[in-house]
């Protein structure tokens, strides 16, 4: 469950780098944010759902 919030906080930060490249023009980074969001977003929520939200419906 920690990695999922360790994860789920990298994706905030990724979403605030977005913005701040977009407001530098920088493409490139704020497209290298943007796959990083998507990526460590998929993880973090994937994550969390096999810790919390799984075992409520399967009786683990």
């Amino acid at each position: 469950m920690v990695l999922g919030l360790i994860l789920l906080a990298v994706t905030i930060i990724c979403l605030i780098a977005i913005f701040r490249e977009f407001k530098k023009q920088n493409m490139f980074g704020a497209a290298f944010s943007a796959v990083s969001a998507l990526v460590f977003g998929f993880f973090s929520i994937a994550t969390l759902y096999w810790e919390l939200i799984r075992p409520l419906f399967t009786g683990e």
